[in-house]
């Protein structure tokens, strides 16, 4: 939910998932540029909202082929957050992936995926097929 305050600008309304908590956060964007956070009940809680407004970033998880693969699919993510507006090109990219088996915990299946400068890394081993 997203209103103007007169005073200080735009009011964001989130919940924060950092913790089990799910604090109710109250994320204003003044003008300057400025964050501020209210509701939170830890400090995680404070970082989350201001990234949230600032610079929204999403780790994506998603499966890509396997030839001569035991399985057809393995589950992949990416290595660390990116921006969330790429997350369309990157889910382009990886719907067209493929990797060769055997696939093992922690290769990487896309180097930098999208420009992004993150790794798409496999989440589980698949063995070749016999």
């Amino acid at each position: 939910m997203k209103e103007k305050d007169g005073t200080k600008g735009e009011i964001t309304e989130l919940t924060c998932i950092r913790c089990p908590i799910g604090c109710m956060l109250s994320v204003t964007l003044y003008a300057d540029g400025a964050v501020s956070v209210e509701g939170n009940t830890c400090s995680r809680g404070e970082e989350y909202g201001k990234k949230e407004l600032t610079n929204p970033t999403r780790i994506v998880t998603t499966v890509v082929k396997v030839r001569n693969g035991d399985r057809p699919v393995a589950p992949v993510k990416t290595k660390g957050d990116i921006p969330k507006g790429k997350i369309g090109d990157c889910m382009k990219l990886l719907k067209k992936a493929e990797a060769e088996a055997p696939v093992r915990l922690g290769d990487v299946i896309l180097a930098d995926i999208a420009g992004t400068g993150v790794d798409v890394v496999a989440t589980r081993s698949i063995k070749r097929r016999n």
